[in-house]
């Protein structure tokens, strides 16, 4: 069974709007998927499919083989959490554990459970000292992993992360990034990552590409980088890690093309020491 599998789904925001004409996909449960594209690609209209903001025109969307509908809408949003680009715009209370328990409390859940789901939520995204903070006063990186804890507080077996990292700074996107990392490898949550950077999907077990409503490219993350060149037709680049490679080749060292820091740095060093 899978986590979630999109059949034959197709959408529109109205006559001569945005469209998916056909959306396949299958996501196995403890998989981690990152979604790349453009702006204007059909990402976030993915993720808003998943759990429901946004209706299918046609097709079944199933999330642990319960169908996506309006008889089990309720049932499926509990298994399948969301955090948006912008974190101010998921804040609804001031203080970080009451923010992180507004979810949980919504779907009834007992006051003894809320208080070990806030423990378990705020440890699991390393914030257990902010507990009592004033959520305007974090940081950007700080106020999406108080987003991220008010989704794991919910208890969903999937998480999506829609450009999630997009308003941060480089620091701040890795912070997000090992915590959903460390999410799908130690509790076997199933992660779909949606990004326009290109580094975050080399974490991935699996990526796809989307352009213009379509999925074009799958794989895995060494897969898809391999097709450069049809990459750039998407306007999407390469890692920087393959970049290097590929310039130091085109310079006359014999490096082969990786996307792994370490492989780069011992044939670099292979290199100088046969050099030398």
């Amino acid at each position: 069974m899978y986590a979630i599998e999109f059949k034959d789904v197709a959408f529109s925001y109205g006559e001569g709007g945005f469209r998916i004409p056909k959306l396949d996909l299958a996501v196995k449960e403890g998989e981690f998927v990152a979604v790349l594209g453009h702006n204007g690609s059909g990402k976030s209209t993915l993720a808003r499919l998943a759990n429901g903001i946004l209706e299918a025109e046609r097709g079944s969307i199933t999330v642990f083989g319960t169908p996506l509908d309006e008889k089990h809408l309720y049932e499926v949003r509990k298994q399948v959490g969301v955090v948006f680009q912008n974190p101010d715009n998921q804040t609804v209370a001031s203080i970080v554990e009451d923010d992180v328990a507004f979810g949980a409390e919504n779907v009834g859940a007992p006051r003894e459970e809320i208080a070990r789901r806030i423990d378990f939520a705020l440890s699991a995204v390393g914030m257990s000292e902010y507990r009592h903070a004033t959520v305007s006063r974090l940081s950007g990186g700080q106020k999406q992993r108080v987003a991220i804890a008010g989704v794991l507080a919910l208890k969903p077996k999937i998480m999506i992360l829609d450009e999630s990292t997009a308003m941060l700074d480089p620091r701040g996107r890795k912070e997000i990034v090992d915590v959903v990392l460390r999410l799908n490898r130690e509790e076997k949550m199933t992660v779909i990552l949606i990004t326009h950077f290109v580094e975050e999907a080399l974490l991935a077990d699996r990526a796809i590409v989307m352009n213009r409503g379509e999925i074009v490219m799958r794989g895995t993350p060494a897969e898809i980088f391999a097709r450069h060149e049809e990459l750039t037709t998407y306007n999407l680049a390469l890692p920087r890690i393959a970049v290097i490679a590929q310039r130091l080749s085109e310079g006359g060292m014999s490096v082969k093309s990786t996307l792994e820091i370490e492989k780069l740095a011992d044939e670099i060093a292979g290199e100088l020491s046969c050099g030398s």
